[in-house]
């Protein structure tokens, strides 16, 4: 047995408005979940990215919550990468300059494939590749 996709991925954020209006408004994501306080979630292609208040999630369920999905949570930066074509990736370049997001790197990797990273509000860094990096 062996899974067939990433269903969903989480990142710990600080601040859950500031989250929810850069992967909203600044990525286009659109927002499918939002429990003030705890959590924003987001589509993003056929998966979900899941923005998460640690400190609410890491040691209780979510108030009035039917589902006993543990705590969790952790602190510090994580790390996202958004799949975008070469083209695609010239246009974010622009669209995070022309807003005052500074690109954190911009490289190609020695077996192709071009990658540029950002941070969000809480610090995670965000990257746009080439799924050729990976050889897909």
């Amino acid at each position: 047995m062996q899974p067939s996709a990433i269903l969903e991925s989480a990142l710990y954020v600080t601040d859950l408005d500031e989250a929810e209006r850069f992967y909203g408004e600044v990525l286009g994501l659109d927002l499918i979940l939002k429990a003030e306080g705890r959590h924003v979630f987001f589509r993003c292609g056929s998966g979900v990215l899941l923005l998460f208040n640690a400190e609410a999630t890491r040691n209780q369920l979510a108030a009035g919550a039917k589902l006993p999905i543990p705590p969790h949570g952790t602190t510090g930066e994580g790390h996202l990468c958004f799949a975008a074509t070469a083209d695609e990736i010239v246009q974010w370049k622009a669209v995070f300059e022309a807003k005052g997001i500074a690109i954190e790197a911009d490289f190609e990797w020695p077996n192709e494939g071009r990658s540029i990273y950002i941070r969000d509000p809480s610090g995670n860094s965000i990257e746009f590749a080439e799924p050729r990096i990976w050889g897909l």
